[in-house]
């Protein structure tokens, strides 16, 4: 892929899978542009009257145990902080008033899920703004535009049909999950594959039953 191209990331810090995808992307292309877009994936899941997958508790198992093994697979560092889900609230609005920059937010993700501390507490929040040289704290992340930006990024991921994390918007067109990365790679190195016949037909098919 020699042009430049953009894509949107959207993320919340509550989701292993997010930081295991973060840690790949040094295999994406050079010339692509990756935006971080932080997401409230608790207000997406309730928009569309989704459980979240740690709400179901055998769901919450395997996860946990699925996302160890990707890790052990692919060679990222993985601890699990005390407790799971976290309200990432304070993290995600952090990321909003540090910039939003991939290294702040590779910063935070690794704060949680590589070296497995507590981000929800107010000491976990207290520890992870110094770990950060945030100096300012819990007091400034409380801030009208910063929360303003958190729900923007959040409404734009619901109109673009955002449906969990990790998400890539490219062009219109989404990829969710870590395991999709290869399948992102592939439709970056080869934009012509989604318009071949045979997926153009299984992106269409009609549905065949509704539960009532």
């Amino acid at each position: 892929m020699s042009a430049s191209r953009t894509a949107e990331w959207f993320f919340d810090f509550v989701s292993p899978f997010a930081y295991l995808q973060l840690e790949q992307f040094d295999s994406l292309p050079p010339t692509l542009e990756v935006v971080p877009r932080p997401v409230v994936l608790g207000a997406i899941l309730s928009h569309l009257g989704q459980k979240g997958p740690a709400e179901i508790e055998a769901k919450r198992v395997f996860t946990y145990r699925h996302v160890l093994f990707r890790a052990q697979a692919l060679g990222i560092a993985l601890r699990m902080p005390p407790a799971h889900p976290f309200n990432p609230i304070g993290p995600l609005r952090l990321a909003v008033a540090l910039g939003g920059s991939l290294e702040v937010v590779r910063r935070i993700f690794r704060h949680i899920w590589r070296d497995g501390n507590d981000v929800a507490s107010p000491e976990g929040f207290a520890a992870l703004c110094k770990a950060l040289d945030y100096g300012a704290g819990a007091a400034d992340i409380q801030a009208q535009p910063v929360k303003d930006a958190l729900r923007r990024h959040t409404d734009r991921a619901i109109e673009l049909g955002v449906f969990g994390v990790p998400t890539f918007n490219l062009d219109g067109e989404l990829f969710w999950g870590e395991d999709a990365t290869g399948l992102f790679r592939h439709c970056l190195e080869s934009p012509g594959w989604l318009e071949d016949p045979e997926v153009r037909r299984v992106s269409r098919l009609p549905v065949g039953v509704r539960r009532a």
